[in-house]
């Protein structure tokens, strides 16, 4: 064999390996914040302000992170958690988002709470293109990917919630007088409508009083008293963790005993109901769609010892009786799946894709019953829930898994 024969012969086996190889390398795709090491998220959170009680959610996030990042991170990339603080403000969110995207170029925001803020970024984080992913709030407006195909909720709408509760009302109150409490916000709204729905053609008739509250606001005390004075023997008590422990408080105080339904927003019994005095919460109805740490009927299982075992080891110092901690952990594993999905195609396109993908995922400390599914036209995650009643320790489930459709 001629030197230059074999040197061709050399030069095309390189050519030929190179080829082979090439598309294995054109498979991993970054969009900004992701690389072979790292994948770059950023989040929203109240830690100050009156909604300051959600903090811990996104502490808990964080720490879950630090446990994938501790089993070597997701398809061998450590997670990079960048959580910023916008005291329930929409104008410090627009802020706080600007610089997520813009300074610190993450791949996505996820889990930005309250349904004010995340109003405030929906149009940019759609017009930048940037996933909007698993917001913390409940208003339907989350489920729109024709007009928002960047944004996306996770748990239950608070629309549906309302719904479950007026159908209760219906079912269950002779003669229903209701009084409502809400925040004077998209989010307090969003129930209002839903309830109003639920009602049907009497929900004019029946709904007797309505107060509003803005979050600035220091008590919710003089709402309550009106409310009651308006004669009605239902309550719905639509309100952030804070003015919820105000209401409870007012309401038994003041010697008022009407049917009391409570959001589940503000259902924890750490951060609302013992503030507010557990025997103060005594037949509050509610709904939930996770486990509650407190009950002792979860308490001996495989879901609930793995929970257990995180918070000992990566957030020692967050309650275990709260269920903020649980719904942090069971959203991180929510995302946490999704990357794992996109492999190493990291762009914000295959995040919003892979979001849209899920197909009966089963998060551990989600009710028996209860698993997450989505589709191109499906952005609403969770829909089914069930009711439950605080029997002064803790809350009792009651009733059949419901959804939009009925049990």
């Amino acid at each position: 064999m001629t030197l230059n024969r074999r040197t061709l012969m050399i030069a095309a086996s390189l050519t030929a390996a190179a080829f082979v190889a090439a598309p294995a390398n054109a498979q991993k795709q970054y969009g900004p914040g992701a690389s072979d090491k790292e994948i770059k998220i950023g989040n929203i959170n109240p830690y100050s302000g009156p909604a300051s009680a959600y903090g811990t959610i996104g502490k808990a996030i964080g720490a879950y992170f630090d446990k994938i990042n501790d089993e070597g991170g997701i398809n061998g990339r450590k997670i990079k958690y960048i959580t910023l603080d916008d005291g329930y403000s929409p104008p410090k969110a627009v802020e706080q988002a600007r610089r997520l995207v813009e300074a610190e170029q993450v791949l996505l925001l996820f889990q930005s709470l309250g349904t004010p803020s995340n109003t405030a970024i929906q149009a940019y984080m759609n017009e930048k293109k940037v996933p909007q992913l698993f917001v913390a709030t409940g208003a339907t407006k989350w489920n729109d990917p024709k007009n928002f195909p960047w944004t996306m909720g996770w748990q239950p709408n608070y629309q549906t919630e309302a719904r479950i509760y007026a159908k209760h009302i219906l079912q269950n109150v002779k003669d229903p007088k209701i009084a409502v409490l809400f925040q004077n916000d998209d989010y307090g709204k969003d129930y209002l409508d839903g309830l109003k729905e639920g009602l049907g053609a009497q929900a004019s008739k029946l709904i007797v009083a309505m107060k509003s509250y803005e979050t600035s606001d220091p008590t919710v005390d003089s709402q309550v008293v009106a409310l009651m004075n308006s004669g009605a023997n239902v309550f719905i008590n639509i309100t952030t963790p804070k003015f919820a422990s105000q209401a409870i408080r007012k309401v038994h105080d003041l010697g008022w005993k009407p049917a009391h339904y409570l959001n589940n927003v503000s259902a924890s019994v750490s951060t609302v109901l013992k503030p507010a005095g557990l025997e103060k919460a005594t037949g509050i109805i509610t709904s939930s769609y996770h486990m509650d740490p407190t009950d002792p009927q979860w308490q001996s299982g495989k879901a609930y010892q793995d929970w257990l075992a995180w918070m000992k080891k990566y957030y020692s110092a967050g309650d275990v009786a709260s269920t903020f901690n649980v719904y942090g952990y069971s959203v991180a594993q929510t995302l946490v799946q999704v990357l794992k999905q996109c492999g190493d195609n990291l762009t914000r396109e295959n995040v919003m894709r892979q979001a849209a993908n899920l197909k009966n995922f089963q998060v551990p400390m989600l009710l028996p019953g209860i698993s997450i599914t989505t589709g191109p036209d499906d952005f609403a995650p969770i829909e089914q829930m069930r009711l439950q009643k605080f029997d002064g320790n803790i809350w009792v489930l009651f009733g059949e898994v419901l959804s939009p459709e009925g049990s």
